[in-house]
C-alpha cells in the first residue's frame, strides 16, 4: 500500500506520562483513507492530525454507518514497540463492517496502516508503568445524501492517543449493577459488532449504574432478560465453584480480543472454562453461598478489571471481600506481562513495530 505523507508544521508538546488518564490526549499524525465504488479503497494518508470537514448530509449523521476497533501499542523495557493481536481487530472489524452493509477494509491494509502510523508516532508511545498508545481506527459512510440506504462512500480513519488506566480505580474492584430494565442486544442484531449505535444506547444503563453508585453496568440477554452477558465496556468471566463461567459468542456479546486471550490462557493453566449462558439468579445464589470466588471484566481498554459488588433489584452481593482475587492479579500480571514484553510470548500474539 503506498501510503503519502504530509508533515506538521510545528509539532505538539507531549504530556506528562504519570497524568494521561484515558482519551483526553491526541498525536501529531492520524491515517486516512478513501473508499467509493469505482476505485474502492485509495489515496492513503498521514497527514496532521486535526478536523474531518462533512457535509450537514453526510449519511454517517442520519443513519449511523459506523464501526470503530480499540488496539494498543506498547513500550518494552528495550525501547521497542509491540502491539497486541492486531490481526484480530482486523478480522473483528471486517465482521462488523459486513453487519452494517459498510465497504469491508481487508486485514493486511489494517495491520499495515497500523503499523505505519505507530512508526511516525513513536516517541508518543510513553514508557511508564501502566501507559501504553491506544489506537483507534474507525470507518464511516461520507456520503452526502438523505435515504436509508448501502451508502456508497467511506472514510478509514486511525487515530492514536496515549493513556493510562481506564477506570481511576485501577485494579481495584468496582461495584457493578444489573441492568434488568433496558437491554443491550439481541440475536439476529448488532451485538456482535462493534458500532456506535450499541455504545450509545447503552448510556443509559451507565447513568442508572452511576445514579446507583456503581462504575459499571451488566446487562442481561435481550429476550428474556435471565442470563448475564456483558458489562458497558467488557466482557466479563465469573468463578465458581473453581471454574470459570462466561457468556458465548452467539451473536449478542462482543468477540473480545481480550476475553479470547484470557480463556486460552486459563485453558493453558488447566482451568476449565465454561461458555455457556449462566442465569442471574444461579450466579446471585452462587454468590449467597460463597461460591462464586471471583469476578473480573476483560477488554483492552482496562485489560482486567475486578469486580468486588454486586448489586441486583434490591440486593448487594460483596465478591471476595472487595478484594481482587488471586486469579485476576494472576491472570492481568501474565497478559500485561506479555504485552509490555516483562514475559515470554510462547503464543505468538505480539508484532513488533519496525
Amino acid at each position: 500500500m503506498d501510503i503519502k505523507f504530509i508533515k506538521r508544521d510545528q509539532l505538539k508538546e507531549k504530556p506528562d506520562e504519570t497524568k494521561l488518564g484515558f482519551g483526553k490526549y491526541f498525536t501529531d499524525y492520524m491515517f486516512v483513507m478513501d473508499y467509493d465504488e469505482e476505485q474502492g479503497w485509495h489515496d492513503a494518508v498521514i497527514m496532521p492530525y486535526g478536523p474531518i470537514p462533512m457535509d450537514p448530509s453526510t449519511v454517517v449523521l442520519h443513519y449511523a454507518q459506523e464501526t470503530f476497533e480499540g488496539l494498543k501499542a506498547y513500550r518494552r523495557a528495550d525501547g521497542k514497540i509491540q502491539l497486541f493481536r492486531p490481526e484480530m481487530n482486523a478480522r473483528r472489524m471486517m465482521r462488523s463492517n459486513e453487519r452494517l452493509c459498510m465497504a469491508v477494509f481487508p486485514e493486511e491494509m489494517f495491520v499495515e496502516a497500523v503499523k505505519a502510523l505507530v512508526k511516525v508516532e513513536n516517541e508518543w508511545v510513553p514508557s511508564q508503568p501502566d501507559t501504553s498508545l491506544y489506537i483507534r481506527p474507525f470507518e464511516f459512510a461520507t456520503e452526502s445524501t438523505l435515504g436509508v440506504h448501502q451508502a456508497k462512500a467511506y472514510k478509514f480513519v486511525i487515530i492514536l492517543s496515549p493513556v493510562g488506566a481506564y477506570y481511576e480505580e485501577g485494579l481495584d474492584p468496582v461495584k457493578i449493577m444489573v441492568e434488568d430494565e433496558y437491554v443491550r442486544a439481541v440475536k439476529g442484531g448488532t451485538g456482535f459488532a462493534k458500532c456506535g449505535g450499541n455504545y450509545a444506547g447503552s448510556i443509559i444503563g451507565q447513568v442508572k449504574a452511576e445514579k446507583a453508585g456503581c462504575a459499571q453496568v451488566l446487562w442481561l440477554d435481550g429476550e428474556q432478560r435471565k442470563y448475564v452477558e456483558e458489562v458497558g465496556s467488557m466482557n466479563i468471566m465469573f468463578k465458581i465453584d473453581g471454574e470459570i463461567y462466561t457468556a458465548p459468542i452467539e451473536g449478542t456479546v462482543l468477540p473480545g480480543v481480550t476475553r479470547d486471550s484470557i480463556i486460552h490462557i486459563l485453558k493453558d493453566w488447566g482451568y476449565k472454562v465454561n461458555e455457556t449462558r449462566l442465569s442471574i439468579d444461579d450466579l446471585m445464589q452462587a454468590g449467597r453461598d460463597g461460591r462464586l470466588e471471583e469476578v473480573f471484566g476483560t477488554g483492552t481498554a482496562a485489560v482486567i478489571s475486578p469486580v468486588g459488588g454486586l448489586v441486583y433489584k434490591n440486593e448487594e452481593l460483596t465478591v471476595n471481600d472487595f478484594k481482587i482475587g488471586e486469579l485476576t492479579q494472576k491472570l492481568y500480571d501474565c497478559l500485561t506481562g506479555i504485552q509490555w514484553g516483562r514475559l515470554e510470548d510462547k503464543y505468538g500474539w505480539t508484532t513488533v513495530v519496525e
